[in-house]
Formats: C-alpha cells, structure tokens, sequence
C-alpha cells in the first residue's frame, strides 16, 4: 500500500496549470517529477505511490509504467444526461453521419481531444478522422450561446475549487469564490450530484455555464465533463484543484469500488507474430 506523500509525475510538455500544480504538491511534501519523452524512468516505475498530471497520448505511454488508474468520465455522459441538465439535444454520431449533416452544428470528440470542439457551418466541414481511428463516434449539440462559463474541480461530487473561465464565448478567469454566480453555481452542480453524481468519476472536472437562446431566459446547463488530469486550473485554487487531480490519477491498487467503471482502459497489447 502507497505510504507518504508519493510524488505528482508530469507530462514533458509543461504549461501554466502543470506549474502551478506542481508547487502545490511540493507545498504538501510531494516529489515532482517531468518525465522525459522517452518515458518511465526505472526509479519512478510501479512505485504505487505515483500520480499523473498531462496529455491523455503520453498518459496511454506512461500509466502502466508508473501504476497509475486514469479516471476520467464516460463518453456518453453528457448525451445520457436528463434535459434539465444539458438544456439543448446533444447527441453521438458516427463521423460519417455527421459529415452528411447541414447546418450549423457544434461538434467535438466525445473526450479524447483529437481536433478542437467548433461550431462548424455544416458536416462536410468537419476534418477527417485521425489515421488509423476507422469512423469515430464524435458529439453533436445544438449550437447555444453561453453567458458565463465556469469549471469546477468535484470530489465526490462536491465543488472543492472552481473558476470562470469565459464569458460570451471570451477567455476571462475569474475565481469562483467570492464570485457574484457562487451560490447560483454550487445550487446547480449540487441538483447535478445529487441525481448524477454516481455517473462521475470521484474526481473531475465539469464545466456548466449559463446558457441563452433567443425568446429564451437564461439557465444554467453543463457544457462538458473532463479529465481532472488533463484539465486547465484557470483562476481556480490550485492546491484543492491538486485533491481533485491525485483522486483523478492516482495507484492503480486503491482505486475505490465506485471509481472502477471509469478507469481508462489498458491499451491493447500489440498481436504476437508466431
């Protein structure tokens, strides 16, 4: 069983959040180690006192190696979501079928990241599927307007840190504490837990935001759900953000029972040639 502190392994590419979550885990007596491109050095490996903070690619390489359990939340949670929550149709689709589609329409990877989430005129605008993928699922959703975004670090479903992070579609941090939105926020992802918190991971991150449409008053609505691993801190505070990311990626042997479905699965081990 992991003992101590253990340490917070980061992906080569660094960023703002990696730093900032970085001096906040050596605040609580963390080891922090940027792992080199090549991967898992020998002394970090199957250690069970590791954790993961970067890209899901590079994540795919190292978890194994390090005895890290990547949670993260289903694709199809925010389609399966009740309407009160998503407030607009969201949908999967095969890629195909969604390039056949016209309109206006919203699209994104349901998780994996694999071309930026864009409103695009039409299906056939869409880029083509990533080499060797075959014909991925991708996200439809009516194309909204949002007033305010904000993203929230859960554990266990409760709001342990959060930011703002646009508004009218603009990049603009703010802290959520203290913000004018707070109690408005923490009512509406604590309706989400109450009748949704068993279809999370114990550690992630969800944006909601308001939501507008023409003849429509505001309401509040969940955007997405994301890795707290892979996840910008933006103005929220980064050493509760940090609890949030060590339950998201942490050993593999004290994974918690409700935590097992939302395990990243194990690449697939190449086939043997005989």
């Amino acid at each position: 069983m992991p003992s101590g502190p253990g340490f917070l392994a980061l992906a080569p590419h660094r960023s703002g959040t990696a730093s900032l979550l970085s001096d906040a885990a050596r605040r609580r007596g963390m080891e922090v180690a940027v792992l080199p491109a090549d991967g898992v050095p020998e002394r970090y490996r199957e250690r069970e006192d590791g954790h993961y903070y970067g890209g899901p690619r590079f994540a795919a390489r190292v978890a194994d190696p390090l005895g890290v359990a990547l949670l993260e939340p289903h694709d199809g949670w925010l389609d399966g979501l009740p309407d009160a929550f998503t407030g607009r149709s969201v949908s999967r689709v095969r890629l195909s079928e969604a390039r056949r589609r016209t309109g206006p329409l919203f699209v994104k990877p349901p998780t994996d990241k694999s071309f930026p989430a864009a409103v695009h005129p039409d299906g056939a605008c869409l880029p083509q599927p990533p080499p060797g993928s075959g014909d991925p699922l991708v996200q439809i959703s009516e194309v909204v307007a949002w007033e305010d975004e904000f993203r929230l670090f859960l554990l266990d479903g409760e709001i342990r840190t959060g930011s703002r992070y646009a508004v009218h579609g603009r990049l603009d941090p703010a802290p959520l504490a203290g913000h004018p939105e707070e109690a408005a926020v923490h009512a509406f992802a604590g309706r989400l837990a109450a009748e949704c918190g068993d279809t999370l991971p114990g550690g992630v991150v969800v944006d909601i935001g308001r939501m507008s449409r023409p003849g429509r008053a505001a309401g509040w609505a969940v955007v997405e759900a994301n890795m707290a691993w892979f996840s910008t801190v933006y103005a929220a505070d980064p050493d509760r953000a940090l609890d949030v990311v060590l339950r998201s990626a942490g050993p593999g042997s004290v994974v918690r029972e409700r935590d097992l479905t939302f395990r990243r699965a194990r690449p697939a081990e190449p086939a043997s040639r005989g």
